[in-house]
């Protein structure tokens, strides 16, 4: 099932989600399978829980859609449930990022080269794995959405002044995309 993207100025995007109960009633093996169809559709490299409408703190990704043929890198296609970044370490590095719910904004970010984490995947098997490079990004964008934060928080004071009208527009609907979207109610 592809979900619709929850669009800038929804409050859910700026919320802390909560955590997933193992026996709870929600199908995490489900949800991540629509989460990887949804993010698909929409040509992301990631997505998390409250971009579809869930205050959950579920992500997906696939860093591999990031990575050019001849690089080193490997990517990482998983699912993370509740996550708990432990450690940040190396050098801050700046890169170009967007978000789906933000469509047609970009701006450089400065994320720490890696990242170590510990997290469940859609089986309930605990993991603590440490990354890098591309998939330490994307992994901590997404990360921060499970806490409530987006990447044009993260930009200068300089360029969020500058993107602040065309932020006012997508949360009006006004704005392209081409994958379902839902705005937020005004």
């Amino acid at each position: 099932m592809i979900y619709p993207i929850v669009a800038y100025g929804d409050p859910v995007l700026t919320k802390v989600a909560v955590d997933i109960e193992k026996d709870g009633e929600l199908d995490v093996k489900q949800l991540a399978n629509d989460m990887f169809e949804t993010m698909e559709a929409a040509n992301g490299v990631g997505l998390a829980g409250p971009q579809i409408g869930l205050n959950k703190r579920i992500f997906v990704i696939d860093s591999s859609l990031m990575l050019e043929e001849d690089e080193q890198e490997e990517g990482l296609r998983q699912v993370f449930i509740n996550a708990e970044i432990i450690e940040e370490d190396g050098d801050d590095w700046g890169m170009e990022e967007g978000c789906l719910s933000i469509p047609g904004i970009r701006g450089e970010v400065f994320r720490p080269e890696i990242v170590k984490i510990r997290y469940f995947d859609e089986n309930w098997n605990e993991h603590v794995r440490e990354f890098d490079g591309m998939t330490a990004r994307v992994i901590q964008h997404e990360y921060d959405h499970i806490d409530g934060i987006l990447f044009t928080e993260l930009l200068s004071p300089l360029k969020r002044r500058m993107i602040k009208g065309k932020l006012d527009k997508i949360t009006k609907g006004i704005c392209k995309y081409d994958y379902k979207m839902i705005f937020p109610k005004r």
